[in-house]
């Protein structure tokens, strides 16, 4: 069935496969209305960022209606430049229908004009936030700095050096949605040998695929704590790309890192801690590049809700700002990143929202002097699908690549690159020397995942069979090849080429990593592990022993693949929504494993697959029963959907559907008023609150399986018979309230302003850090689970391996020396449209119309860009200085399984920092966490088996970010602790140094 539409790309747009407008679905009320009255950020906030400037609500509206044209220059000057509707990136594209749009933009009119005229000032911000909290940082480092990389960059010099002005644009601008076969792809340079490329979604498993797997979602990852599945699932993950044609992967993902528990997006991710996300992102781009695709370390940065994520997505003319200082953005949100380019990542995916008021795709502090300078960052950096807003000053920030392709608009075919960084280029606003840059950026990345390889890499046609050998936008084998264009042209578009794995092997992985993520939390009295025959106490002795299985979360629903992006929470539920997400191949379910499990000559299942049992079959269906099985679920995704009333953050932590009622009821009555016992089963996306349920006398285990994927029953059924240990291990703290989680925990649904502000004032103190630093009790902390067997932890050594030294040192000189070419601007008629070429409508390309709109001036260049920027002391190599990684600690401690079958348990290694610590540069008093994660190693023992686990800590482990000196510092007076056990709140053993 068709996946694409054609017709106006406004209204119309692309349909998804059943015909629904692709638009996301609005709020269907209007946002409450803030009682707060414009006030300056926190004078802390230090990244390069906009403020706002103000216009009259009249101008504000007559532009939120569409009756001033959106300027089409995009390099005049960092304004934000255009409204409409911007969809997500999604086959499923179009406009949602006027009355919708008109009935929120009244409403929030109406609210702006009621909490602005209470104030008495009739102003609001404009479209483009100006002038920002922290120094400008330019200009953008040249890549080629980095040993690893020199190789790479001369060959990448070469063929750079042989391009043509249009060729350099190409390689850095997409080709518009839908355009191509990929849901990203970029333009050739075919006078060099240079191929399109091909980007493909996402983190859990290849988006729009067939005949790939489902694997389960990072958070499921996260929850093994294995750092050898880490690797395995990426690796397979990778595999699966390169077979299909996809030269970058967009994953994985780290940001949202999971400040908030609700956060849509958390599922995509590993957990809320920096060093737990640092450790599977690494080992997830080392999967996917040893096999020679290119992996994407996204989204950067502290992008950490959907609500307001992306410009006119939720109504608004702009994006949240997310505001942070510089210490907790280098503690926090950018150490899974930096862990990321030391593991040698070819591309960074910027995010939607503003950071600091400035939008994260155009911010030169981030990209140009974090990322490049301080992480010693070699790849490029692409654009989230439209999230690209100014064309010269993105690029001067830092960007290199835009995608899909299209400006401010889906299908618009008028790029903020493309042809208007050719102009840029010819009229001298945009330095040949940067543009250099973008194209040797991207082509070193080729050239360093060996994609030049013509084996391995095959040339696309004609010259060859290479290329994609799929289409995002129809599941039929022949379909258009320009699905975005007025181009009818059609060809053979899907090969159906099986990337699973030899007899389904990628299957037999993602069921053991959904195993190994599914986390026992309650087992009271043993009563996991399941016997296969049930139990001799059964209420019938002559008859079968009888289990009742519950719950629409047990059954198949309509099917896996009922909703597009899986943007509806119906069956059981294997996958959050959104681009992270993928059409199931399959989806074994609960019900299904556990008929297929259970011994049916012994056992007796009853199903009830709704979460409403009738009143008057309860008796029938729950009296009689020897044990209760109950599946609930909650689900959320991106901002682009939205499902029921879950607009994509989930409005709180229970469970959906009404799976609370149902666990009460069928725990209160199964065996006839509670008498027998009750397992619950949890598929989530994040965190549940369980405290309606947890204690009552029924509820004997608890399980949460997070989001297993299509090995999803199988893998459940593994862990409740005991065919594997109960190994997982929480990736998050599960709170008794929503609340529990501090106000830095909240989803911000409403917005404070025109520009919604989000102040992370919490600092360091997420998830467990602020539990403990507030000294509330959750429910289940960070890293906890249950085993089938026990574990002693014993003889913990601490051996100093490198003295404590106040700061690292020096940062090392550049290895390698960035290619150099000519400035020269080339002639402006090199770059117009060949003679008798076809253009297709809405398709980006590098060409010009005429000469003439070629016009030389003073470009405004942003404040500060005459000013270069020294670099920073913690850089010198990828990842930041390499100093930072050299190991001062080596911690040792022996582990016994005391008992009686063959278990895994995760070792976790946890420091605390000395007190009274004062930063000198600043004379500020520095506080910590109680205990932050820096080491984990997850292990399996026979029964009565020991062994010893060593785990070295580094520098950066032991430091802190000084926002004085712009550098690492390690405190050299006082005690550090090192505690280790088997969570956050279980460490029997600690020790000094």
């Amino acid at each position: 069935m068709a996946r694409f539409s054609g017709g106006s790309p406004t209204r119309e747009g692309l349909l998804n496969s059943r015909g629904h407008s692709p638009q996301r679905r609005f709020h269907d009320q209007v946002p409450r209305p803030s009682t707060d009255s414009e006030k300056p950020l926190d004078d802390e906030v230090d990244l390069h960022g906009n403020s706002p400037r103000r216009t009259p609500v009249g101008e504000w509206a007559q532009r939120w209606f569409g009756r001033h044209q959106a300027s089409e220059q995009g390099y005049s000057d960092r304004k934000e430049t255009g409204l409409g509707r911007l969809p997500e990136k999604d086959r499923n594209r179009g406009c949602c229908s006027r009355y919708k749009i008109c009935f929120i933009a009244t409403g929030v009119l109406l609210a702006l004009f009621l909490i602005l005229s209470g104030s008495g000032v009739l102003w609001v911000y404009k479209n483009a936030p100006k002038d920002g909290q922290s120094p400008p940082w330019y200009p953008s480092p040249l890549g080629g700095t980095i040993k690893p990389w020199e190789e790479s960059y001369k060959k990448a010099a070469t063929m750079v050096e042989k391009m043509t002005l249009v060729e350099k644009v190409n390689v850095t601008s997409g080709t518009g949605w839908a355009q191509d076969m990929c849901v990203g792809n970029t333009g050739p340079a075919n006078g060099v040998g240079f191929p399109a490329l091909c980007l493909q979604d996402g983190p859990l498993g290849l988006r729009f695929m067939d005949h790939s797997t489902a694997f389960p979602a990072a958070v499921t990852v996260g929850a093994t704590w294995s750092k050898d599945l880490m690797y395995k699932k990426f690796r397979a993950h990778g595999l699966e790309a390169k077979m299909k044609g996809i030269n970058i992967l967009l994953g994985p993902s780290m940001g949202p890192l999971g400040r908030m528990p609700a956060g849509g997006r958390n599922w995509e991710g590993f957990g809320p801690d920096p060093v737990l996300q640092a450790v599977a992102a690494s080992l997830a781009i080392k999967g996917i590049q040893d096999v020679g695709v290119i992996a994407t370390a996204k989204h950067f940065i502290a992008n950490e809700q959907e609500h307001f994520r992306q410009s006119f997505e939720w109504g608004l003319p702009n994006a949240l700002s997310s505001n942070l200082d510089d210490r907790t953005l280098h503690e926090l949100y950018l150490w899974p990143f930096a862990e990321s380019v030391r593991a040698g990542v070819a591309s960074v995916m910027c995010s939607y929202q503003l950071v600091n008021n400035s939008y994260a795709c155009g911010n030169s502090k981030l990209m140009n002097g974090i990322l490049k300078d301080e992480l010693g960052f070699q790849g490029f950096v692409q654009s989230d699908w439209l999230a690209q807003r100014s064309g010269v000053a993105s690029a001067l920030a830092g960007l290199d690549m835009t995608l899909p392709g299209d400006g401010l608009h889906w299908l618009d075919g008028k790029s903020l690159f493309g042809p208007r960084l050719t102009e840029a280029a010819l009229n001298g606003s945009l330095p040949m020397e940067r543009l250099n840059d973008m194209a040797t950026r991207v082509v070193a990345a080729w050239y360093q995942l060996k994609q030049d390889n013509k084996t391995e890499w095959p040339a696309h046609p004609p010259e060859g069979d290479g290329g994609p050998n799929f289409s995002s936008f129809t599941d039929e084998k022949i379909g258009l090849i320009h699905p975005g264009s007025d181009d009818k042209t059609t060809a053979v578009v899907n090969k159906f080429v099986k990337v699973q794995g030899k007899g389904n092997s990628h299957g037999r992985l993602a069921r053991q990593i959904a195993a190994e993520g599914t986390v026992l939390v309650k087992n009271e009295g043993g009563i996991l592990p399941l016997s296969r025959k049930g139990s001799s106490k059964k209420r019938d002795s002559a008859g079968k022993y009888k289990v009742g299985i519950f719950g629409e979360d047990a059954g198949p629903g309509d099917g896996p693949n009922q909703c597009p992006d899986r943007s509806c929470n119906q069956g059981t539920l294997g996958s959050g929504w959104g681009s992270g997400a993928v059409d199931f191949p399959y989806l074994i379910t609960p019900l299904k494993a556990l008929e297929a499990t259970f011994d049916a000559d012994a056992v007796e299942i009853t199903s009830l697959l709704t979460n409403d049992i009738p009143v008057k079959t309860s008796s029938s269906l729950l009296h009689d029963k020897d044990l209760c099985i109950v599946f609930v679920n909650s689900d959320a995704g991106e901002g682009f959907e939205a499902w029921d009333r879950v607009r994509a953050d989930r409005n709180d932590l229970y469970t959906q559907k009404g799976g609370d009622k149902l666990v009460q009821r069928v725990a209160r009555e199964c065996g006839d008023n509670g008498k027998s016992d009750t397992i619950v089963v949890v598929h989530a996306v994040g965190p549940v609150v369980v405290e309606r349920w947890i204690d009552l006398p029924g509820v004997k285990a608890v399980i949460l399986a997070n989001l297993p994927g299509e090995e999803s029953g199988n893998a459940l059924a593994d862990v409740l018979f005991g065919d594997v240990d109960a190994s997982g291990r929480l990736p998050y703290t599960v709170g008794k309230s929503l609340a529990d989680y501090g106000k830095g925990g909240q989803i911000l649904y409403y917005p404070n302003n025109v520009v919604p502000q989000q102040d992370f004032k919490e600092g360091l103190y997420i998830d467990y850090r602020h539990f403990d630093k507030e000294n509330i009790t959750p429910r289940y902390e960070f890293g906890f689970g249950l085993s089938y067997t026990t574990f002693e932890f014993s003889n913990l050594t601490l051996t100093e391996t490198k003295a404590k030294s106040a700061s690292p040192a020096p940062r090392p000189d550049v290895e390698s020396t960035p290619p150099s070419y000519s400035t020269d601007i080339p002639d402006p008629s090199t770059a117009l449209f060949p003679s008798g070429f076809r253009k297709l409508r809405n398709r980006i390309y590098p060409y010009i119309d005429r000469t003439s709109d070629i016009k030389q001036g003073k470009y405004p260049y942003p404040e500060g860009y005459d000013k270069h920027q020294p670099p920073s002391p913690a850089g010198g190599a990828e990842g930041g200085n390499p100093d930072l990684y050299t190991p001062h600690l080596s911690v040792s401690v022996t582990l016994k399984n005391t008992g009686a079958r063959k278990g895994k348990q995760v070792v976790q290694a946890y420091v605390s920092y000395p007190e009274g610590v004062v930063d000198a540069s600043t004379g500020d008093k520095i506080d910590f966490p109680p205990r932050q994660l820096r080491g984990f190693e997850k292990v399996e023992l026979d029964a009565g088996d020991s062994e010893t686990v060593t785990m070295d800590l580094t520098r950066k482990d032991f430091s802190y970010w000084s926002r004085g000196r712009g550098n690492w510092i390690m405190p050299t007076e006082g005690e550090f602790t090192v505690s280790v056990g088997a969570s956050s709140r279980d460490l029997p053993l600690g020790a000094k140094w």
